[in-house]
């Protein structure tokens, strides 16, 4: 179900955001193309997707689990993914299956890799959907995480995220941001 404003908080301190990153890059990220799941990597290019898509100019990969990084059960990620599907398709944007696997394997979030998103239209849905970090990227370029969220004053800057204070991620409630991903 998507998250609506009144849903979540107003705030939540930097120590709650400072572990996203990590664990964002520390994740599995694959695609699937005719029945084989291939990789993609924050801050690698990904070549695969060049050559299957040659006329996509950016790519994205979006989840609806979790929204807010709050933990949900598996029934409700799987109707939330659902609806994300059926969203990207009433857009017209053309996807496919995707996953994120948490470095320890303990968890597998389901995720769409949206071939060439218009940007304002693929943030949209992320805030539709509740989700404070997606990834977003020139096709030839490195992939790109998106956070939308001031950077916490404790974190160094990366080359490959992309902190967007927009309000977005001023409104999630990552309470159980770490758990929701990693256990």
């Amino acid at each position: 179900m998507p998250l609506s404003d009144q849903d979540v908080t107003e705030t939540h301190p930097d120590s709650l955001l400072a572990p996203l990153p990590s664990i964002y890059i520390a994740a599995d990220y694959k695609w699937e193309w005719h029945g084989q799941w291939l990789p993609i990597r924050i801050g690698e290019p990904a070549p695969a997707l060049d050559v299957a898509y040659p006329d996509a100019m950016r790519f994205g990969m979006l989840t609806a689990s979790n929204p807010g990084c709050v933990k949900q059960d598996d029934a409700d990620n799987r109707a939330a993914d659902l609806a994300l599907q059926q969203t990207l398709e009433s857009h017209g944007l053309r996807h496919r299956p995707a996953c994120a696997v948490a470095q320890n394997r303990a968890r597998k979030l389901y995720n769409w890799l949206v071939i060439d998103p218009d940007e304002t239209t693929f943030v949209a849905i992320g805030r539709q959907f509740g989700q404070i970090g997606a990834l977003l990227w020139t096709r030839g370029e490195a992939v790109r995480l998106r956070i939308h969220a001031k950077r916490p004053q404790t974190l160094p800057e990366h080359p490959h995220i992309d902190w967007i204070d927009d309000r977005i991620g001023t409104r999630m409630a990552p309470i159980e941001a770490k758990s929701a991903f990693t256990t």
